[in-house]
């Protein structure tokens, strides 16, 4: 098969990055793009886990009808029981089940022989076989167990139904020459493999996710298990777009292909970052702010001349646009709908004459603005579209010898206009105080941070909050040039995703 399977699992490993949080309509937002983009398996979740995403996982099975649809399982009966109600109305349903191998798990996790292991893998894989034709059975640690325990499992779990045996690098600590070496002693030593597909799943404790998974893709493995920005459990997955972007600008060294629109990467990178909270650093290949910019004056002169001397990829190819269009206080409607369609974004006529609007206001404070200037005021935009609650006005008294005061006014349901103050420890406190005296749901801030989108002194910062009630983690975020508008801004949209939540919750039977 010259085709690389791509398995993303950015809503079941990802969201396990400590931190990140996401509902089942914020999933189903995400998994939609996925089908953009085109990969080809979306794991959904883990059913079993919570009703949530148990949920979430019916909700995309339902509604995402291209790509296979996968559940993750625990090997005991409850748990693919329960990942078979969750994907049962899916076009393209699978089950993955998974079960520690490696002697170390063995005897400090589950205390259990290699002899029990290998009969609950074998008889959960033919449980999972006997609702979907299409298992999976992943042995965990996999790149810490004994090989020839490793072929052993391996073949008895294809016998029992699984069409994909995925080798997991759970712990980050394969090399590559060793994970490729494990790759062909698979192919070599497990005399039923040609019944399944070899897939990996590399984990990047040791920054080497991609490169196993690259490896072991030379070595065999046709499907590759990865994460939209790498994110993912402690220090994350193999990135997708690192993967893909590798195995298409290097077509001479692995003359293989994927289903994927490359041209959706970026938008893809930059809704998973928006909706988990979590930023891209400015040198992550492919999606970060700095991989197709220069500033080095020999890098300018022979980009200028011809890309290809300091690029190895068109940044269209992935999404971004080959140049920066400057846009300031002069530029028009129009112009600014263009820059917002080179950059991934449609909007409604309503919505995009309020982006022009805080654009227009934007312009007004900064000499120059740039895309991370318009994809903040898109962010917003977008945030505000399910607002129950709107800020429409926020007003601060401070000092080193007085009492900060804020004045508050949201619009709030049905369009009625609701005000109050209130005094606290700081400016932001004070805010947070008039909102909640407002809004009356109790909540607790667990979290915030501030940082600046763009350069100079008159930058747009955001600010990322989360808050955190009846048990459960919500994530803001606000922009502005202004730090306390922004506060404000990032603590009502938390709260709009809390009501919503709850929204949904009564709406239930």
């Amino acid at each position: 098969m010259n085709r690389v399977i791509i398995f993303d699992t950015t809503l079941r490993d990802g969201e396990q990055a400590a931190g990140a949080s996401l509902n089942a309509q914020e999933k189903l937002e995400i998994a939609k793009q996925l089908d953009r983009l085109g990969v080809d398996v979306i794991e959904a979740g883990f059913p079993i886990s919570s009703p949530g995403d148990f949920e979430a996982v019916q909700l995309i099975s339902r509604e995402v009808r291209r790509p296979i649809i996968c559940a993750l399982s625990h090997a005991n009966a409850v748990a693919v029981d329960r990942a078979w109600q969750a994907i049962k109305e899916a076009a393209h349903p699978r089950i993955h089940v998974f079960l520690s191998a490696s002697d170390i798990h063995l005897l400090y996790q589950l205390n259990k022989s290699r002899e029990e292991i290998l009969e609950m893998a074998q008889k959960m894989a033919a449980r999972a076989k006997s609702y979907v034709d299409d298992v999976e059975f992943s042995p965990m640690d996999a790149s810490r167990t004994e090989p020839v325990y490793l072929y052993h499992i391996l073949e008895a779990t294809i016998d029992a139904g699984a069409t994909t045996v995925n080798i997991p690098d759970t712990v980050g600590y394969a090399t590559p020459q060793e994970f490729g070496n494990l790759i062909q002693g698979i192919l070599v030593n497990v005399p039923n493999i040609h019944k399944a597909v070899i897939s990996i799943h590399c984990h990047n404790d040791l920054g080497l996710a991609v490169a196993n998974s690259l490896e072991a893709i030379r070595n065999g493995a046709r499907q590759v298990e990865c994460t939209i920005n790498g994110i993912g459990e402690r220090a994350g997955n193999a990135s997708l777009e690192e993967i893909v972007m590798a195995l298409k600008t290097r077509q001479d060294s692995f003359n293989l292909t994927t289903n994927v629109d490359t041209t959706q990467i970026y938008k893809t990178s930059r809704l998973v970052s928006e909706l988990t909270g979590f930023a891209i650093q400015a040198n992550k290949a492919i999606v970060g702010a700095n991989a197709f910019r220069h500033q080095s004056g020999i890098h300018q002169d022979g980009l200028i001349k011809k890309a290809i001397t300091y690029e190895i990829m068109n940044p269209k190819s992935v999404g971004i646009p080959a140049s920066s269009l400057v846009l300031s206080k002069l530029s028009g409607k129009h112009a600014f709908k263009e820059r917002l369609i080179e950059l991934g974004y449609t909007l409604s006529e309503e919505a995009l004459s309020r982006a022009f609007q805080s654009f227009k206001g934007l312009a007004d404070k900064k000499k120059e603005i740039t895309d991370r200037d318009i994809e903040s005021l898109v962010a917003e935009e977008l945030r505000a579209a399910t607002e129950v609650y709107h800020l429409d006005h926020v007003e601060v008294s401070c000092g080193d010898h007085s009492l900060p005061t804020a004045t508050v006014r949201l619009i709030g349901p049905g369009g009625q206009s609701l005000a109050d103050a209130a005094l606290g420890t700081g400016p932001v406190d004070a805010i947070y105080k008039a909102i909640n005296r407002i809004v009356g749901i109790p909540n607790k801030l667990t979290e915030f941070t501030i940082k600046s989108i763009t350069e100079g002194i008159d930058a747009i910062g955001e600010v990322l909050i989360r808050i955190e009630s009846e048990g459960i983690t919500y994530t803001g975020r606000g922009a502005s040039t202004d730090i306390i508008v922004a506060s404000a801004k990032a603590y009502m949209n938390a709260l709009n995703r809390l009501l919503a939540k709850k929204e949904t919750e009564k709406g239930k039977p």
